[in-house]
């Protein structure tokens, strides 16, 4: 488990001078003819290019250094981490949101295949997969927010900032459940499916059948053995759509008008304040890496086996890749042959 938790951070870590130099490339080393951010690109580079970016890379790490906005001049770093909450509170109630109704939904609809409830659960699928979170963020805020005022349509409320006068746990929460619900229903369809795919494939196992020989309930056998097998490939897909599920952020937080990092950067770009989308991008970037680290160490800690084969990561993201691959194949040949059953059948 050493060896796998150091290679992962040697990859952690390589990642980072990879995002860091990309963004240095991008924001402060090309020629630009804007006085801005010819200023913010003098203001980076010192010497030669290798010494520039080494002193960028160091300014970052050794003294937690993005520059100053342009806009106020205020340092970049305490706009990040004055942010950061937010976006952080609503990625987490929105991971709430995803992984219980995905997990819900999936596991019943796998347990009742071609009931009602499992045709309802592909038409959730459906709509989620082709809603843009800012659609779905307009109509929630609209419906709860300005039609039914049982929900703030936007804004935000601190916990504990007495001198806002909008303060409190329950203030706070009203304001973030209309995001909450946004961010957390488009993620959670994909995951709908990936969790009813890997249900129903665990249920044809021996296991599940010798569990019911031996008496064992549904709920049982849910509980002890399908869970188990299901989440390490789950976890893996998590941190795998990390990425993609958070650009969805910048979406939800401009909608609800949220003082998150997304909203920020929307706003940094559009005044072309480099040094601020700079290090909004590289901040963004390395919260995705830690996250996949995470993910990648839990999953070594629920799959020793892993942690002690040859290119950890790869091995078991590549294991769940293929599972999924290979689960949906034989969905399709199964839903193939009952459509042509019924076709057979028909007068």
């Amino acid at each position: 488990m050493a060896r796998y938790a150091i290679a992962r951070l040697g990859s952690t870590v390589a990642m980072f001078f990879a995002v860091t130099l990309f963004v240095f490339v991008a924001f402060h080393a090309l020629p630009r003819d804007v006085g801005a951010r010819r200023a913010a690109r003098d203001a980076a580079l010192h010497g030669s290019l290798l010494g520039a970016y080494a002193h960028y890379v160091w300014r970052i790490v050794g003294h937690g250094d993005f520059g100053a906005s342009f806009d106020d001049r205020e340092r970049v770093t305490s706009r990040l981490f004055g942010a950061a909450p937010v976006t952080l509170s609503l990625v987490a109630g929105g991971l709430v949101v995803w992984l219980v109704v995905s997990t819900a939904l999936g596991l019943l609809a796998a347990l009742r295949p071609r009931s009602l409830l499992d045709r309802a659960a592909t038409v959730f699928v459906l709509l989620g997969l082709s809603v843009h979170p800012v659609w779905l963020s307009l109509m929630l805020s609209y419906v709860f927010g300005h039609e039914l005022h049982v929900l703030p349509a936007s804004g935000y409320c601190t916990i504990s900032n007495l001198s806002t006068g909008c303060d409190g746990l329950a203030r706070w929460a009203s304001h973030l459940v209309l995001p909450w619900l946004a961010f957390g229903l488009v993620n959670a369809a994909l995951f709908t499916t990936m969790v009813r795919a890997l249900v129903v494939e665990e249920l044809r196992e021996d296991y599940v059948r010798t569990a019911r020989a031996k008496g064992a309930g549904p709920l049982r056998i849910v509980r002890a053995h399908l869970l188990r097998n299901v989440l390490l490939p789950l976890s893996t897909m998590l941190g795998i759509t990390a990425g993609t599920s958070l650009a969805g952020v910048v979406f939800v937080e401009s909608v609800f008008d949220l003082p998150g990092l997304g909203n920020m950067l929307r706003q940094a770009a559009l005044r072309d304040d480099v040094p601020l989308v700079a290090g909004s991008v590289v901040f963004l970037a390395l919260a995705i890496v830690v996250l996949n680290l995470l993910v990648d160490l839990s999953y070594g800690l629920a799959n020793p086996r892993i942690a002690g084969a040859a290119g950890p990561s790869l091995r078991g993201r590549g294991h769940a890749l293929r599972q999924l691959h290979r689960i949906a194949r034989r969905r399709a040949v199964a839903e193939r042959a009952a459509g042509a059953h019924e076709r057979a059948l028909a007068p």
